[in-house]
């Protein structure tokens, strides 16, 4: 899950025989009809992903909400990324599913699809609508109605080494994309001489980063069109983020494979061994780069991807978590009354304390105070997601046709046109699975 893509780890959900399930549990429903809840004690059975939400905020939240629901225990359980998918997919078809989950951003598309989520479009203003993240948002939509709710996110940002852009007489970190081909400059001529260094470590599959590049030439990698979604990788807007991406590979010196992403190696530990001056990457790449020096932390800041247009940010990929209903829950009123808390500013100020994005505040201000999270922060309102079609779950679960382009276009073994029209061919038989 740390590459925040939140992908659907263990595989395509098979298809569930969901008919009349969504909307059938005993209380309250978006549609209208209320039922009484169930009298006496009661549970609410909450999943939260491992590594999500603070304990701090968890063992505050449940406390509170206790408190405030007499007679209600909150049964709160962390569950793995590893295997999270096919335990989801079990449980939402089942007669007994837990009340609120989280799902991957990435994953809500497929379960709204199926049919296995509450309905909450009309719940959308208790839930901190006005302030909701755009790209979260449009995650947990489908067919005109709300499914799911963001809940955090975080986007990559150029991680940097103060002390080698100071030796290298960079005064400020660059803010278009001309100044960091500057900046890129800069470095090779005062470390060049070192057949070790990189002034960027860049990956030839690292499409993450080419995203941010497609949605700054105003492309994208799909278009759609009412429930149909479509490639769209053979235009001019991608031709002219590819040939950047190819442009930065060239002359930076890179040397990592053209043919892998930046896990494989994991990029922050080439990072941590002092020879590489940026990267893009993820905040808490900091913090395993000080694995193999401790020092590198205070050495390091942040800025945003610059946009081609100086002064801009480049829009980038955006990976988080949503939390929703599932249909079948049979305390659907707790569930609602859940969210309505832990979407608060209260609890969300805690998701900025952490480092995260929160999903329903725009308050970030307690991400400022670390100029690495504050660089994450600037780009945050840009930010983007996959597109909200279950078929992307096919696309997690195999081998990325973006990636296979990124490495047909670098090394040659395509021509544009070729490797934009098999990406294209591999992403529309995904989105029709």
């Amino acid at each position: 899950m740390r590459v925040w893509s939140k992908a659907l780890i263990g595989g395509v959900a098979v298809a569930l025989t969901v008919a009349g399930c969504a909307g059938s549990g005993s209380s309250s429903s978006s549609s209208g009809t209320t039922t009484a809840p169930p009298a006496g004690p009661r549970t609410i059975t909450v999943w939260l992903m491992n590594g999500s939400a603070p304990t701090t905020l968890t063992d505050e939240l449940n406390k509170e909400f206790q408190d405030s629901h007499k007679d209600v225990t909150v049964k709160y359980e962390i569950q793995q990324w590893n295997g999270i998918q096919d335990k989801l997919t079990t449980a939402l078809a089942s007669n007994n599913p837990p009340d609120v989950i989280e799902i991957g951003n990435t994953q809500a598309p497929k379960f709204a699809s199926d049919g296995v989520l509450e309905d909450v479009t009309a719940n959308v203003n208790d839930f901190n609508g006005a302030n909701w993240l755009a790209s979260l948002k449009a995650s947990g939509q489908w067919d005109g109605k709300q499914y799911a709710v963001p809940f955090y996110a975080a986007n990559r940002e150029i991680l940097y080494r103060k002390d080698l852009f100071e030796q290298a007489g960079i005064t400020a970190p660059p803010t278009s994309r001309q100044e960091w081909l500057d900046a890129i400059g800069k470095l090779k001529a005062k470390f060049g001489s070192d057949p070790n260094f990189q002034a960027l470590y860049l990956p030839g599959q690292n499409w993450y980063t080419l995203l941010s590049f497609i949605y700054d030439e105003g492309g994208d990698i799909a278009k759609q069109d009412g429930k149909k979604f479509t490639g769209s990788l053979e235009t001019p807007e991608v031709k002219a983020a590819l040939d950047f991406y190819k442009q930065l590979v060239d002359v930076s010196g890179t040397k990592a494979p053209k043919d892998a992403d930046e896990q494989t190696p994991e990029q922050a530990g080439i990072f941590g061994q002092g020879k590489v001056a940026m990267m893009v990457a993820l905040p808490w790449e900091v913090a395993t780069a000080a694995k193999s020096d401790p020092t590198i932390k205070d050495k390091t800041s942040g800025f945003p991807i610059p946009s081609k247009t100086a002064g801009q940010t480049a829009p980038v990929f955006q990976g988080g978590s949503d939390l929703a209903i599932p249909g079948n829950s049979k305390n659907k009123d707790l569930a609602r009354e859940y969210l309505k808390l832990i979407t608060s500013d209260k609890y969300q100020a805690q998701f900025a304390k952490a480092g995260m994005i929160p999903g329903t505040s725009k308050d970030v201000s307690a991400l400022q105070a670390d100029p690495v999270n504050a660089a994450m922060a600037k780009a945050s309102p840009n930010g983007k997601s996959t597109p909200a079609t279950p078929g992307w779950a096919t696309i997690e679960a195999g081998q990325n046709p973006i990636k296979d382009m990124l490495t047909a276009y670098l090394t040659g073994a395509k021509t544009f046109e070729q490797a934009t029209k098999d990406a294209d061919d591999a992403l529309n038989k995904a989105f029709s699975s």
